[in-house]
């Protein structure tokens, strides 16, 4: 038992000098705490606002008689459209859609809504939009083909062989900000496990900090194990941040456990800060180090799924970042916010996560130098 305890010290000991040294270091907290956060703060308020979809239009109305004004008024009370005011002319309406202020125009023709031989009013409506905003123009034109259906059965009496019929689930949907917030979180994990080592690590070097260490009774694994926990405490604190504001501004729906989340991160935190000592504790200087963090972040960020998801990738550059090391945290993170699950349902994420954390360790005894 004392044996055990001498060799715990340091462990103990390195793991609260790491924690304090963070929050003494502005810059540390910086990267660690505050940048997630405004990540967070940028794609909350992309994906967190209401997803009510709505076009920016003018509207032209060629037309001067009763029911084509009153199709103009009604219009504008519509919640999807914003009628741009300005553009009262075509060419005035053009130029706006050149700049990318409007969507698209409507245009009333002078015939529309009058009475013909039918005897009741008629008229094809015109929507102009920019090629390069063609999606929007051919969504507005499915919405405005709902709405003159509306008034078309009021007009006249059809029959309706074929119908539909909503019904809710009577369950709360998830929104894009649930889904992207999993990403965002292990955007924070990798971060945390590989900015923070791949700079410390070089400076301590250069002022001969873990030199000294090396003339100690320290090993290596204890000196590795001491930074694992100090980080693992920070990775924490970092993403409990990160829920604060996610749950308090942006109504995130968590429909997991926290303490199986927290596991999954005390994971992440473990297995990517392994990169961080093999790339910090190899490299002599800052300079050596950061290019070389880059190279090995940069690919995990963008392909696995930290900003958008991994589905739109073809399906051989799925099946390929789905072994990176940063993959297996958003997904599980993902299953467990979004679904529910428990670490017992995400075998494939957490043996992909034990296989990388015994092969970057691996190399990391190898390639770590004192000096």
């Amino acid at each position: 038992m004392e044996r055990f305890k001498k060799t715990m010290l340091p462990i103990i000991t390195f793991a609260k000098i790491d924690v304090r040294r963070l929050f003494r270091d502005k810059v540390a907290i910086f990267f660690t705490i505050v940048f997630p956060i405004i990540f967070l703060g940028i794609f909350g308020g992309i994906f967190g606002q209401d997803t009510d979809i709505t076009f920016n239009v003018a509207l032209i109305n060629n037309s001067d008689n009763e029911f084509s004004n009153e199709f103009v008024r009604e219009f504008k009370k519509d919640e999807v459209f914003k009628v741009d005011a300005e553009a009262k002319t075509l060419s005035a309406a053009k130029e706006k859609m050149n700049r990318s202020e409007i969507d698209a125009t409507i245009i009333l023709p002078e015939d529309f809504g009058t009475v013909k031989n039918q005897k009741y009013p008629s008229g094809q409506a015109t929507i102009l939009y920019d090629q390069n905003n063609e999606q929007a123009g051919q969504t507005l034109n499915s919405i405005l083909d709902s709405v003159f259906e509306d008034i078309n059965s009021k007009l006249v009496d059809t029959d309706k062989p074929f119908t539909t019929k909503a019904k809710s689930t009577a369950t709360e949907g998830l929104t894009p900000f649930d889904y992207t917030f999993s990403g965002l979180l292990g955007f924070s994990v990798l971060s945390l496990g590989i900015f923070g080592p791949t700079t410390v690590f070089p400076r301590l070097k250069q002022r001969g900090v873990l030199r000294r260490y090396h003339t100690t009774t320290l090993k290596v694994w204890q000196y590795f194990v001491g930074n694992v926990v100090s980080n693992a405490i920070v990775g924490i604190i970092s993403v409990a941040v990160m829920f604060v504001v996610a749950l308090t501004i942006f109504d995130l729906n968590m429909r997991g456990d926290y303490f199986n989340l927290a596991l999954l991160v005390i994971l992440g935190v473990t297995t990517l800060f392994g990169i961080g000592l093999a790339v910090g504790g190899w490299a002599k200087n800052e300079n050596q180090a950061a290019p070389l963090a880059q190279l090995i972040t940069l690919p995990m960020m963008f392909l696995s799924g930290s900003f958008f998801p991994r589905f739109l990738m073809p399906d051989w550059l799925q099946t390929a970042s789905s072994f990176l090391p940063l993959t297996p945290v958003i997904d599980g993170a993902r299953l467990i916010i979004t679904e529910g699950k428990t670490l017992l349902d995400l075998g494939p994420q957490v043996g992909l996560l034990a296989a990388w954390c015994v092969v970057i360790y691996f190399i990391a005894f190898r390639v770590f130098r004192w000096e």
